[in-house]
């Protein structure tokens, strides 16, 4: 899978590469299902976990604010695979945090990761996966060097742009039925830069109640 992604020029650093192939997505997808094949699978709860080549264009695009000792936010983490992805990368000094609203896939991804090669920070707590609104991000360990945000909002939550480090980047999105992936950069003095980076489709950042009976 991370061979055939770096051939396609979706991968092209050994950054991600690397975490890529030590955090294995077998893990983090429903049981019998083909983990390695690049297209997004439902896992249950109107849900889905991306496609391979969406986790590693998000790992590209934040790879420079997931180093040693950064704190990282995962909003919709689903099964745990990307929260897992940045626990590896800011490591045992750093701070990666999931916030998932389903509470059953919240306790899903805890029993996944724990059989990963993230287990350990998440033993130590430099990992850790919470259920709550994701719109609202995660104060408790703003702020953040790195958000990521795996579900498409109408508009960038205010909370998220809050919660962002100055000098800090998100990732999230955007769209209801036509869809971009947008950067925001918080500048060092606050200031906020948005630039779309690719069309993309991904379910909607809706409330639980909404996910669940829509």
């Amino acid at each position: 899978m991370v061979e055939q992604l770096q051939r396609y020029g979706v991968i092209h650093s050994e950054k991600v590469a690397e975490v890529m192939q030590t955090i294995d997505r077998g893990l983090f997808v429903p049981e019998g299902t083909a983990a390695y094949v690049d297209s997004p699978m439902p896992i249950g709860f109107n849900a889905t976990i991306s496609a391979p080549h969406m986790h590693a264009t998000c790992l590209e695009l934040l790879k420079d604010y997931l180093q040693p000792g950064m704190h990282a936010l995962d909003v919709g983490s689903g099964t745990g695979y990307l929260t897992a992805c940045f626990a590896i990368m800011v490591g045992s000094q750093g701070c990666a945090v999931g916030i998932e609203h389903i509470p059953e896939l919240a306790s899903w991804s805890i029993k996944n990761i724990e059989k990963s090669a993230a287990a350990p920070l998440l033993k130590e707590g430099a990992l850790s996966i919470h259920v709550g609104d994701g719109r609202l991000g995660w104060p408790d360990a703003a702020p953040y060097d790195a958000i990521h945000v795996g579900a498409a909002a109408p508009e960038i939550p205010k909370a998220l742009i809050e919660q962002l480090k100055p000098g800090g980047r998100l990732v999230i999105p955007v769209g209801t039925f036509f869809q971009d992936l947008q950067v925001i950069d918080k500048g060092e003095d606050g200031s906020v830069s948005v630039r779309s980076e690719t069309s993309v489709r991904y379910v909607p950042l809706t409330s639980r109640e909404e996910q669940l009976h829509g």
